[in-house]
């Protein structure tokens, strides 16, 4: 779905995204987006300000490398907002529990991660839509 909504609001805002569009520029991207979620995962800092910082700071360069769309930085918010939103209510409802959460009842990097995979999601979306002209 959030694949899909990236180019139907650049067709909507008569902004079509020329920006590096060929499947290998998506494929970095993925790979770029591997790194983030496994530098959460794995890299240990001082405190959770720190990791955040650096998370957002990363977030940040991978859509300015590879996305630099006001629709994409946009929904990029816009998704981690609701995704992060979402799964405060999980977890206040029990469903799904973290072993030491600092932002409420979630950790405070997730909305980093939830806001380089819409711009991933989005970049595959906007290349799998891509109409092929003779």
């Amino acid at each position: 779905v959030v694949g899909l909504l990236y180019p139907c609001i650049d067709s909507h805002l008569g902004e079509p995204h020329k920006f590096k569009r060929e499947w290998a520029s998506v494929m970095r991207c993925i790979a770029v987006f591997v790194g983030i979620n496994h530098a959460s995962a794995k890299l240990d800092f001082a405190n959770n300000v720190q990791l955040s910082l650096t998370l957002a700071a990363l977030s940040l360069g991978l859509w300015w490398t590879f996305d630099r769309s006001r629709s994409g930085l946009g929904l990029g918010i816009t998704i981690a907002f609701v995704a992060t939103l979402i799964t405060q209510f999980l977890v206040y409802n029990g469903v799904y529990q973290y072993t030491s959460p600092d932002f409420l009842y979630i950790r405070s990097w997730l909305p980093c991660i939830f806001f380089s995979g819409g711009v991933t999601v989005g970049n595959i979306g906007r290349q799998l839509a891509m109409v092929i002209t003779a």
